[in-house]
């Protein structure tokens, strides 16, 4: 993940320009996310972080969606010109896009006037887009899970990771579909302005701040029988207790369970292994701290369960290509003392 950036809102300019490009064959709930997200974010003072605007790829009219009403969107292809972020929801009628990996004239002209420079975010297979203009070559993304094995072939210079929710690689970001693009906005929202304005985005719009795992827990599989048990209870049960050495067989005593069994339970429900979910966990706990608080980064690494400042500095380093004290700095708004960037040595216990 890349360091976080600053955004026009956070250079203290005008409201960082979103714009949201609206294609025939869209669906309407993709189209409404960038807004509901971005449009909800306000600094301390109640003001907007964000500006929100929908064009089209042709002067201002209607725009066919999958569903049985068009939009009229009243902002063409000369929006993208001043955007600061460049958002591309999902559509069903992308054609030589989705077929070909080639773009219409059309909508090649369009994607001409960004700026060197702006970000730029897909949404479900809005990464078609990005892929077919060549912003994806060489680096990772994703997309739908039911299109990633297509998209792969279509595309066979991006690295498709298949099983996460989004991908952010700095200035170029994909989500999985359609309710992983929520995740991704308000993940740019927290990157942009940290986890309080992110947080207060996530309750506004009465979704998580941070879902667990991966696409994996969203494929078809076999129904389990309803008489086994699920995982449910041992993580709650780890996050109110996050400060300590938790191993993994003391997740598994919670739900009565093999470790191997528990294992392969917590897998099929949430995506991911225990220890990736634990690690997860403690890097959302010791965000809120450095942000939140004026503990030292030795407390924070304590409190968050890392137990020492090196080692939650390595798994920050991992996860936002920061360190403890270089997050403190960019994110924490009101005084403190930040800190200190040292500590041992040790690891979370449970991998």
């Amino acid at each position: 993940m890349a360091t976080p950036q600053d955004s026009g809102a956070v250079r203290g300019c005008r409201p960082h320009r979103v714009v949201v490009l609206a294609l025939d064959g869209l669906l309407p709930f993709e189209l409404g996310i960038p807004q509901r997200i971005f449009g909800r974010a306000r600094d301390a003072a109640g003001g907007s972080l964000y500006e929100v605007v929908t064009c089209s790829v042709r002067p201002p009219g209607p725009v066919e969606t999958e569903a049985d009403f068009a939009l009229l969107v009243e902002n063409g292809p000369e929006a993208l010109a001043d955007a600061d972020t460049v958002v591309v929801p999902a559509s069903y009628e992308l054609g030589p896009v989705h077929e070909e990996g080639v773009l219409t004239p059309e909508l090649a002209a369009a994607l001409g006037r960004i700026r060197p420079g702006t970000r730029l975010v897909g949404i479900c297979t809005g990464g078609y887009v990005l892929a077919a203009a060549g912003y994806l070559d060489g680096r990772p993304a994703t997309t739908h899970w039911a299109s990633a094995e297509h998209f792969q072939r279509l595309f066979p210079r991006i690295r498709v990771d298949a099983d996460v929710l989004f991908v952010d690689d700095g200035d170029v970001l994909t989500s999985a579909g359609v309710a992983a693009g929520i995740d991704l906005c308000v993940h740019i929202v927290r990157r942009d302005h940290g986890t309080a304005v992110a947080n207060d985005v996530a309750r506004r719009t009465v979704v998580p701040p941070y879902r667990d795992g991966g696409q994996a827990q969203y494929i078809a599989r076999p129904v389990p029988d309803p008489r086994q048990a699920s995982t449910t209870g041992a993580r709650a049960w780890a996050l109110g207790r996050l400060h300590e050495p938790l191993q993994l067989r003391d997740l598994a005593e919670q739900e009565a369970m093999s470790v191997r069994t528990f294992t392969r339970r917590f897998r099929e429900e949430v995506g991911i292994s225990p220890g990736q979910w634990l690690t997860q966990q403690r890097v959302e706990r010791a965000r809120h701290l450095l942000e939140s608080t004026a503990l030292s980064v030795d407390r924070v690494a304590r409190d968050s369960g890392f137990g020492t400042a090196q080692s939650m500095r390595q798994h920050l380093q991992a996860a936002l290509g920061v360190t403890p004290t270089a997050y403190r700095r960019t994110f924490r708004t009101r005084g403190g003392d930040g800190g200190t960037d040292n500590g041992g040595t040790g690891l979370g216990a449970v991998r």
